[in-house]
């Protein structure tokens, strides 16, 4: 997902100076926010998991994109500060469309196959537009080529969602939503932890201060 690709790379003041560079992700900010509203209250009356984690990811790209406009040129600090805020964004929604597909496998899910390849697929049309619009960056600095890897991925996530209710069309079964959303869920996790993760210890290197207490793993 975005919050693993992006969660290190965003924030190169050279990059960001180029105006072409920060209209293409001012427009990629704006259908990203749009697609996440769009697409978690489509999740949510289509009784699909892999919707509502879909939504999550388009969460995650709209909040790099912020991040990536926004605090460029501050002090270090502000930029940890800015990171560890939206992982600790990410994390809750993660959590939360985790324990909502546990709860559809214990109780039984009947999502809406339709609505999810049709969301989907708009979904998948966003960010492959995304993905062209960033393709002449691909080649670029490190900020660059992370920002289009991850559009790109988003793509083939937004594939299995498709695919998700094809199988769930053709099953009759709430489980493949249920399995995708297993795993973009723990995706979405796992890079919301990364990102508070390195931000902590961006602000504790910063605040050169070696009694602040260390997340374990570090």
């Amino acid at each position: 997902m975005a919050d693993q690709c992006c969660a290190s790379s965003c924030g190169t003041q050279g990059t960001l100076d180029d105006p072409r560079w920060r209209r293409v992700l001012w427009i990629a900010l704006g259908l990203n926010a749009a697609m996440f509203a769009a697409e978690i209250v489509a999740g949510v009356m289509a009784h699909s998991r892999s919707l509502q984690a879909d939504a999550l990811d388009f969460l995650g790209d709209a909040a790099n994109y912020a991040i990536s406009l926004g605090v460029s040129g501050l002090a270090v600090q502000w930029r940890a500060r800015s990171a560890l805020l939206k992982g600790l964004t990410i994390l809750p929604f993660g959590l939360g469309v985790l324990a909502w597909a546990v709860w559809g496998l214990v109780h039984g899910s009947s999502p809406d196959p339709f609505a999810m390849g049709f969301v989907g697929f708009v979904a998948l049309l966003v960010n492959l537009s995304v993905a062209l619009m960033l393709f002449r960056y691909r080649t670029g600095d490190a900020n660059m080529r992370s920002v289009w890897i991850c559009s790109r991925n988003d793509a083939i996530n937004n594939v299995l969602v498709i695919a998700a209710g094809l199988a769930v069309l053709w099953s009759g079964s709430g489980i493949p939503d249920l399995l995708v959303a297993f795993i973009m869920a723990a995706l979405g996790i796992s890079g919301g932890w990364q990102i508070v993760r390195q931000a902590a210890g961006e602000l504790r290197q910063e605040a050169g201060s070696p009694n602040l207490p260390r997340m374990q793993g570090e």
